[in-house]
């Protein structure tokens, strides 16, 4: 990766005194210490895409065709200057490299990981939307493979409101806006020794499953 510890720890207490990060740091950041390789995405506004599309299907919340992604290891050099390209873009995270995401309903999430918690169930970072939805960042491979886990644990015919992105999705990464929405927040930040290697989908899919099936009865 693109940070030494020391580095980490220099650019944590720059970004204290400055009393926030630049954007190109937050990059440099997620692709030199978590791993993670960043995409420019637009932003959107009152319904409307920067990427000037009228029918855009996925307002402020798609990767800019034209712009470069920032890979993962870049230096806060690297990100830096890249990322001065794209003044105003969004951050997206690839998903379907080092994670997928197991995404559910936000109350749903936030009671399954007090949940998981309580249990000492290994847990990913897990982020919340301003759409109201928690993603549970897992192994990639979750997303083809949850249909399968679900049967095989017997809630296949359940009316649950869980799904996984896989590789081609992208999320948005916190701080950035989404869809004109409201910021995306970390629920359970990004931690050294998870980011790389986030749990596997089947360790956190059974109780996932059964607090969004508790959360439709009770809806």
């Amino acid at each position: 990766m693109g940070f030494t510890i020391g580095g980490i720890r220099e650019l944590r207490s720059g970004a204290r005194r400055r009393g926030r990060a630049t954007e190109g740091t937050a990059v440099a950041e997620y692709t030199g210490l978590w791993g993670w390789a960043v995409a420019p995405g637009a932003r959107a506004s009152n319904g409307s895409c920067s990427c000037g599309a009228a029918d855009c299907p996925s307002p402020g919340a798609h990767p800019l065709d034209f712009a470069r992604e920032v890979p993962a290891g870049a230096t806060l050099d690297t990100a830096a200057r890249t990322w001065a390209e794209v003044p105003g873009a969004s951050m997206l995270l690839p998903v379907g490299r080092s994670f997928d995401v197991l995404e559910v309903a936000e109350q749903s999430g936030r009671r399954a990981l007090v949940r998981m918690e309580r249990m000492g169930l290994p847990l990913g970072p897990v982020a919340v939307t301003p759409a109201g939805r928690a993603q549970f960042f897992v192994a990639p491979g979750a997303a083809a493979g949850l249909p399968q886990l679900l049967y095989r644990m017997g809630w296949d015919d359940a009316e649950l409101d869980l799904r996984a992105l896989g590789l081609g999705s992208h999320v948005t990464a916190p701080p950035s806006d989404q869809g004109g929405l409201g910021p995306v927040r970390w629920l359970r930040p990004p931690a050294l020794d998870t980011a790389a290697a986030p749990p596997e989908a089947r360790l956190l899919l059974g109780t996932l499953a059964y607090i969004c099936h508790r959360w439709a009865l009770c809806g």
